[in-house]
């Protein structure tokens, strides 16, 4: 029976969070015959990587994927940003380890801390390629999550993040 619950969670044109690839949209939800048994999957279409994620709705709790954040949540993200930058001074290839790990959470507020935490205005150091690397990740990331929920272009959701870190 959970099955029709989570069919009727999401529906074709829903934009959805995969936790490590970010937002994508769901285009079927389809039958799908695998090894003589019927699975109920979920379409998800990520543009950007062009790439199509086929997850079973059974399986829909486990994977992580969720709806867009809401208002409330997306807001509390952005406070985020307004903070103070709170990395830890411990070794690199620690902290880039924690920060990989709140990117792939899929969680607006844990992506947030790690764009604020890895933000450089011009008059400070440079940052290592790892270190920007990472902070483009986490910023696209939550861009895109950003630009879905108030259907604006990624570019305007990105000007907007930065405007906020300035």
């Amino acid at each position: 029976m959970k099955n029709s619950n989570e069919a009727v969670k999401f529906a074709a044109g829903d934009f959805v969070v995969y936790p490590t690839h970010g937002v994508g949209r769901v285009t079927d939800v389809a039958k799908h015959n695998v090894g003589g048994n019927e699975l109920e999957l979920l379409v998800v279409k990520f543009d950007k990587d062009r790439m199509t994620l086929r997850v079973p709705l059974a399986k829909l709790e486990r994977s992580g994927l969720r709806k867009l954040s809401n208002n409330q949540m997306m807001d509390d993200a952005l406070e985020v940003l307004k903070g103070k930058s709170k990395a830890k001074k411990t070794m690199w290839s620690r902290r880039a380890q924690e920060y990989e790990a709140k990117i792939n959470s899929g969680e607006p507020i844990s992506i947030a801390e790690v764009v604020r935490d890895l933000h450089r205005t011009e008059n400070l150091a440079e940052q290592s390629y790892s270190e920007r690397q990472i902070y483009e990740q986490a910023l696209e990331r939550l861009a895109n999550e950003l630009a879905a929920l108030e259907n604006i272009g990624l570019d305007k959701a990105t000007a907007k993040l930065v405007k906020i870190l300035g």
